[in-house]
């Protein structure tokens, strides 16, 4: 077991590991510590606490300090510098008659390097750009281009939902999701509903897909053939998931019919692989694969 510190550096960003050291550290502090991009500042989120070694990407860097008042000025000097790092960029941008959107701008804590964040169709030849920032900040010069959803990331918005983006506000890490989380869930499988505002799928598709596969393996399928708990049986015409209700269509003397309802626990079936019916038209189904395929890992976090 090590002792260590969760830090983030940006917000709802990746949470990475530092040694405390003999530091009295609590969670809501802002400490210095180094990263593969220098020295940067950080908030703390998780306070001093033993989490195994395998758990630890090793080398664990230690914790310089914490944040003094002069830190935490220098940190703010630093977030107005961006806003005039960006207003440059962009005027750089357009001057090359460059074909990105430039989407954010970060300088590390010792002002070492000016990170660029920009989003572009495909790749672009900035080389003429970093030379002309390289002259104007004296500093070194990254420009990372970076996908729709980390775009979506760090500009924030609202969802359909009529809620701040998840990935904006608590999300760490961006899950995978794929269309088969939406057929668990009887979503309708229009591209257009089941798409984020950065345009892939949904990434809440993931947070009750557990829920819904735990539900789904006590129900039986529509279409199966039921016995229910008065000794009918019966054909399965409708589900409620949540409810864990069925309507069945029981067969009754004088081969009259009649639908009921039952609570799922009433019923008696033989379990079976689900069958996954296609009833998406074709150009919608490509379109989904499409969104399922643009998955991509998010280049915000390389510290």
């Amino acid at each position: 077991m090590t002792k260590v510190i969760g830090v983030r550096f940006r917000n709802a960003g990746k949470v990475y590991y530092f040694a405390p050291g003999k530091l009295n550290i609590e969670q809501g502090d802002h400490v210095v510590v180094e990263t593969a991009r220098g020295v940067e500042y950080g908030y703390v989120v998780l306070g001093i606490k033993e989490v195994d070694d395998d758990k630890i990407v090793q080398p664990l860097k230690p914790v310089m300090r914490v944040a003094t008042p002069e830190d935490d000025e220098k940190a703010v000097k630093n977030r107005e510098k961006e806003k005039e790092a960006f207003k440059i960029c962009l005027e750089k941008i357009r001057k090359h008659e460059l074909e990105m959107k430039l989407i954010d701008a970060e300088y590390t804590f010792d002002n070492n390097k000016v990170l660029f964040y920009f989003t572009a169709d495909g790749r672009i030849d900035f080389r003429e750009l970093v030379k002309d920032l390289a002259a104007v900040f004296k500093t070194r010069i990254e420009l990372r281009q970076i996908g729709v959803r980390d775009e979506t990331k760090i500009l924030g918005g609202i969802g359909i939902c009529g809620r701040p983006l998840c990935c904006h506000s608590y999300l760490s890490d961006f899950v995978p999701v794929s269309i088969k989380m939406a057929k668990e869930q009887n979503l309708s499988l229009n591209p257009t509903k089941i798409s984020g505002v950065c345009g892939r799928l949904m990434c809440c598709l993931k947070n009750e897909q557990e829920t819904y596969e735990e539900l789904n393996s006590r129900l039986p399928n529509v279409g199966d053939f039921v016995t229910t708990a008065d000794g009918l049986k019966g054909e399965v015409q409708s589900l409620s998931v949540l409810r864990q209700l069925v309507k069945v269509v029981v067969n009754l003397e004088n081969d009259e019919k009649e639908i009921r309802e039952y609570k799922a626990c009433e019923l008696r079936f033989k379990p079976r692989k689900k069958k996954e019916k296609n009833t998406v038209a074709d150009e919608e189904l490509k379109a989904l694969e499409a969104l399922e395929r643009k998955e991509g890992k998010s280049k915000l976090e390389d510290n």
